[in-house]
Formats: structure tokens, sequence, C-alpha cells
């Protein structure tokens, strides 16, 4: 009768291995991979990057601090702005 219950209970898990499998592949890879391009682009504005933040403001990097950046928003408004609220960087 051991036989019989260890393969019941191999049958009743495969579903739900197979479905944690697919989830994984399918959400939880890309977001994490998407989360380390974000990170490494974060870290890597220099002066004259223009960005955009997650507010929808489109600036320029004057100085890249270590938890913010001073951005240029026109020729008179210098705004600091926490790396967390930059959405991506403009590619000219």
């Amino acid at each position: 009768m051991q036989p019989q219950a260890q393969g019941s209970l191999l049958t009743s898990l495969l579903p739900l291995v197979v479905l944690f499998a697919i989830f994984y592949f399918l959400i939880i890879r890309p977001q994490q991979k998407q989360a380390k391009e974000h990170k490494a682009m974060i870290e890597a504005l220099t002066k004259g990057d223009k960005i955009i933040t997650s507010g929808g403001l489109m600036a320029e990097v004057v100085k890249a601090e270590e938890d913010f950046v001073k951005a240029k928003l026109n020729d008179d408004t210098i705004v600091k702005i926490a790396k967390e609220f930059i959405s991506r960087k403009i590619e000219s």
C-alpha cells in the first residue's frame, strides 16, 4: 500500500510544480530582469543625461549624488529628485 500512496502524492503535486514553473518563467523572471536593468540605468546616470520622472517631468541631470539626482527643468529651475522616482532615460 506504500508505493501507491507515494505515486498518488507525486501525481497530485506535479501540476502545482508545473504551474509554478510557468509562473516563474513568464512573470517573476522578466520582472527581475527589468528591475536589474533599471537599477543599472539609474546608477549610470551622468551629467547631461535627459530623464523622465515617474511624475512625467522631463529634466536634464546636473549632478548625480548617492540617493538623489540634481536635475535642471529649465534654465532657472534646478530640483533634487530621489533616484527611485526616475522612470527612464531619454536616448538622443
